[in-house]
């Protein structure tokens, strides 16, 4: 009996035993897991943000035009432009502004006097955008080529515009003057443009 007794006891304590060593391993093993882990997010996770940031964004080290790909677009007004430029001479063939002051082309004429005339834009780019331009060209196919008598039509052409630029966008509006080729100036008879009638952005263009 005696021999059983501590045979049954040992049997016990090696069931503790093997019961501490169990548990003694699945800590460890536990531990090991989450250490071997934190090591392999830290060193891995630099190359996980480089990778989306190459797939997400564009480099631009390379790039002509670090924007959208929407900017590197010329848009048709500058394609116009470009081609009027071929033409810009006083001297070339009469240009839709000629047309619609001589009436052989409508318009929607917001005010007309013996000096300029202002319309409506065909091709508006705000609620409001209309036109004032000089009724005689005389040469001023740009306002990079106004001469020196001509200062008082250009303020002539200025302040008909802000008259009715205020009445019609009593909240604010925007004045233009295309210049040029790379100005996107489409049309060379020089013609001041004057929108609004809502939150416009800046920079421009």
């Amino acid at each position: 009996k005696l021999i059983n007794c501590c045979c049954f006891s040992s049997k016990q304590t090696d069931c503790h035993l093997f019961a501490i060593l169990g548990m003694l391993t699945h800590k460890f093993l536990s531990f090991t897991f989450l250490a071997v882990s934190a090591r392999a997010v830290k060193s891995f996770s630099p190359v996980a943000v480089n990778l989306s940031s190459s797939l997400g964004t564009k480099n631009t080290s390379t790039s002509k035009y670090p924007y959208s790909s929407s900017a590197q677009k010329m848009s048709d007004e500058v394609e116009k432009a470009q081609e009027a430029a071929k033409l810009a001479a006083d001297g070339s063939p009469p240009t839709i502004f000629d047309k619609i002051i001589s009436g052989e082309w409508s318009s929607d004429k917001l005010y007309e006097d013996d000096k300029c005339m202002a319309f409506r834009d065909v091709n508006p780019q705000a609620p409001t955008h209309f036109l004032v331009i000089p009724k005689n060209r005389d040469g001023l196919t740009q306002l990079s080529l106004a001469r020196e008598d001509q200062k008082e039509l250009l303020g002539h052409l200025m302040y008909v515009a802000q008259d009715l630029g205020k009445k019609e966008c009593p909240e604010g509006f925007r004045l233009i003057v295309n210049d040029g080729k790379d100005g996107a100036q489409s049309v060379y008879h020089l013609h001041l443009h004057v929108m609004g009638g809502r939150q416009l952005s800046w920079p421009p263009g």
